[in-house]
């Protein structure tokens, strides 16, 4: 089968891989009919996310078809139509009963203080092969699929894999309550339905804040006010549209993504290294905020980072929230709002892909290309092996 397979700092390709196979009574074999490209999956090419193993495939989004099945996967059948999540997570330990299925002891082979498990992802999160292909095995399929109804179609459902349940978490942690003022740092995907979850918990204003024209004028097609931080300086911005006072939550949804010199950095070039800077967006959210204010981190973090203005957070009282989303968690009620017509999750996807397009796909969504903002990939692949280098 095809699949998109790491190799190394910036070399991906195209590959012929083995079909997966059942290795545990819970697993399920799907048929991929769509995945998607993500903002996390750059990390891993560009190296700023590091242990990536040379062999794994890509991807964590992914919409299917049932199969195979194990023998204890008693809630699905063949041919049912599933969402996957992108976090792996077991159903039964302590942590996914509570809820908190990104904090799973048992999925993550490395041991129980090991993190996220993750489709796609590095050496400490499994790795697990990941969902850039034409099938891919899912362990732990009776938690880690989710069936879906007719009415919602791949578009819909590609982009609840991932990026709409971790904007609804990080909108959740923000504590976004009826006429807050919230302004959120990033408006590539997750950023976009962040302000969409903010608007559907009530917040009065949303501010949107990114160095793209095409990106805020999406968030001003969604009813933020924007700011372009390369025109503005954005917090002085946020302060004079707010009377000084600041805003009530804030939500980095960019995270390392937000420094100009990893922006800028090329796939293959030198290897960014975590904690070289602070992140402008971190800095910028607490400065933003008002007193006593929310601050919601679900931008991604490599391991090493230590750069936050913590004494300017600590001085102004600001609670500060942050994590992996649990999307078992989440996914199901969003369903259900798309269901009832309140959102379409379909919106944000902005370019359909054949799978054998794949790596000038990955190049475009690197270098933000103009309108470029999420990549479904379509399973069509075709022969051959490409790299992106």
């Amino acid at each position: 089968m095809k699949a998109i397979v790491f190799h190394g700092v910036g070399d991906i390709r195209l590959d012929e891989v083995a079909e997966p196979t059942l290795q545990a009574p819970n697993d399920a074999i799907i048929r991929i009919t769509a995945s998607a490209i993500c903002g996390t999956d750059l990390h891993f090419i560009r190296g700023s996310a590091p242990d990536m193993q040379p062999g794994t495939i890509l991807g964590h989004e992914a919409v299917g078809i049932v199969e195979a099945l194990g023998e204890d996967v008693r809630n699905l059948r063949i041919g049912d139509r599933v969402l996957v999540p992108s976090t792996i997570a077991c159903g039964n330990c302590a942590y996914c009963r509570a809820g908190y299925f990104a904090q799973c002891d048992v999925a993550n082979p490395n041991g129980k203080t090991a993190g996220t498990s993750f489709f796609g992802g590095p050496k400490t999160t499994g790795p697990f092969n990941g969902l850039q292909a034409e099938k891919a095995r899912i362990p732990f399929a009776n938690i880690g699929l989710i069936k879906l109804p007719d009415a919602i179609t791949d578009d819909q459902a590609i982009a609840m894999s991932d990026i709409f349940p971790t904007a609804w978490f990080g909108a959740k942690m923000a504590e976004i309550r009826d006429g807050d003022t919230v302004a959120v740092f990033g408006c590539g995907p997750v950023g976009l339905f962040a302000i969409v979850s903010a608007k559907l918990l009530g917040a009065g204003r949303i501010f949107a804040i990114d160095g793209l024209d095409d990106r805020l004028d999406r968030a001003r097609d969604l009813g933020a006010e924007c700011i372009n931080f390369e025109k503005e300086d954005p917090v002085e911005t946020l302060h004079r549209l707010t009377n000084d006072i600041g805003v009530d939550r804030a939500i980095d949804a960019v995270g390392i993504d937000a420094n100009h010199t990893h922006h800028a950095q090329a796939p293959g070039s030198a290897q960014w290294q975590p904690g070289d800077e602070p992140s402008q967006a971190l800095e910028w959210a607490v400065q933003g905020l008002a007193k006593a204010g929310t601050l919601s981190i679900i931008g991604v973090y490599p391991a090493g980072f230590d750069r936050f203005p913590i004494g300017a957070a600590m001085n102004k009282n600001l609670r500060m929230n942050m994590g992996n989303c649990h999307h078992r968690k989440y996914i199901p009620k969003l369903i259900e709002m798309t269901l009832a017509g309140r959102v379409d999750p379909s919106k944000v996807l902005t370019q359909h892909e054949p799978m054998a397009d794949a790596i000038s796909a990955f190049q475009k969504f690197d270098q933000h290309s103009p309108g470029w903002i999420k990549v479904k990939l379509e399973t069509t692949a075709q022969p051959g092996v490409t790299g992106l280098g």
